[in-house]
């Protein structure tokens, strides 16, 4: 599983000229999933995103997490993080899932998030989605479930 986290004073999905959801301060989750993910993966990237300490203190430092703060996350489903680039000129996507078990586990996901009582808002899997946020810091991350990066 792999992720691009990004820090966010705003931020909507739209699919169809139509909000589909949408957040204030938190974190936007861009997230891929492979064949071998499992419950293990799930539950390690949840619960490492929402402790990541990303958010400022009162001194300017990064101390406090999504989950101190009680923020928002929009989690969009998104293979191509999978994109392999190494060869040629078109990515191969063989390391991504195939579509029914990656919204199994993307939906899994989101379940695990919830259940820490954070609010969620999410895209529409396999939809066609224009993503708009506003990048606070900026502040950008990588998480891959097999700690590559």
């Amino acid at each position: 599983m792999r992720a691009v986290i990004q820090r966010s004073k705003e931020a909507s999905v739209t699919v169809a000229n139509n909000i589909v959801g949408e957040i204030e301060h938190g974190l936007v989750v861009f997230l891929g999933v492979q064949a071998s993910d499992t419950e293990k993966e799930i539950k390690w990237m949840a619960e490492k995103i929402r402790h990541l300490r990303i958010f400022e203190d009162d001194e300017g430092k990064m101390n406090h997490s999504l989950q101190d703060r009680g923020g928002k996350m929009l989690i969009v489903s998104q293979f191509t993080l999978y994109g392999d680039c190494r060869k040629g000129r078109r990515p191969s996507y063989s390391q991504a899932a195939n579509p029914e078990f990656a919204k199994r586990i993307y939906d899994l996901f989101i379940e695990e998030v919830k259940k820490s009582g954070l609010e969620v808002a999410t895209g529409i899997f396999q939809a066609d989605m224009d993503v708009q946020l506003i990048n606070d810091g900026p502040v950008t991350m990588l998480l891959d479930s097999e700690k590559i990066f």
